[in-house]
């Protein structure tokens, strides 16, 4: 479960035994780094966007591979959260730490933004959190940490967005499918309704955008992108046109 975890999270060219995140979490789980990185070579190899351009990965998968990545997609409320929490235990004890993988060679041991309640933060609540956790970092490795739009990749101005909103859809919550890497600016715009993709994966933005700001604001953030298509995920988390579909019928605002 921790090297699924991992191949989440990971670049596909990374996948090899000189990876020093794959030889620290080898050696913490008492594994070599070459069957570690051999394992997520495995998974790449069930993951239906890399067989769809042809990338194959090593044909090793074994039943057992082929049952957890199946389970992993389709109890993501139950296995995310789990895998989170077990690579968390492999580097601290502190349950209001977080492990954090986004853009680095090594998995950094961090303080969450929103700090953890206090000692009556029950368990499902830390669930929650690992949940989210995972969701963040999977998003942002599976598009190369950049927005899809505009290929800003700076990670703290990105942003895991949810195509049906999560408070509406709490089982889309953790689809990896259901979300999208987009800057802060763009994830705004998208959760209000002002911007919304078609079955092409093409932006649409809304009159009501362009009427409310200036030419500059206007130039600089929105204007290039209209009528493009976006940077689509490397693995594992190309948009659900269902869920595409239902943004543009529920949520963007065609005024």
């Amino acid at each position: 479960l921790i090297a699924l975890n991992l191949y989440c999270k990971i670049p596909y060219g990374k996948f090899h035994n000189r990876n020093p995140m794959i030889a620290d979490v080898a050696a913490r789980m008492g594994r070599t780094t070459n069957s570690l990185a051999m394992k997520l070579s495995n998974f790449a190899s069930l993951d239906p966007i890399h067989r769809a351009r042809g990338v194959k990965g090593l044909e090793g998968a074994s039943q057992r591979d082929r049952q957890l990545w199946n389970e992993f997609r389709e109890n993501p409320e139950r296995l995310m959260p789990e895998s989170e929490q077990l690579l968390h235990d492999l580097y601290t004890k502190d349950q209001e730490k977080e492990v954090d993988i986004v853009g680095a060679e090594i998995i950094r041991v961090t303080t969450p933004s929103v700090p953890f309640v206090g000692p009556t933060e029950t368990k499902a609540m830390v669930s929650v959190r690992r949940g989210q956790q995972f969701f963040r970092q999977a998003i942002l490795a599976a598009y190369d940490i950049a927005c899809c739009i505009s290929g800003v990749n700076v990670s703290t101005l990105l942003v895991a967005s949810h195509i049906k909103p999560w408070r509406s859809f709490p089982e889309e919550r953790l689809n990896l499918r259901n979300g999208l890497c987009l800057s802060a600016i763009h994830d705004a715009a998208f959760d209000q309704g002002l911007l919304t993709l078609d079955d092409q994966f093409r932006v649409v933005l809304s009159r009501d955008l362009r009427k409310s700001m200036d030419n500059h604001e206007w130039s600089v953030f929105f204007a290039p992108y209209e009528g493009q298509k976006i940077n689509l995920p490397n693995k594992l988390a190309e948009p659900d046109p269902m869920a595409l579909e239902y943004h543009r019928s529920h949520v963007f605002e065609r005024k």
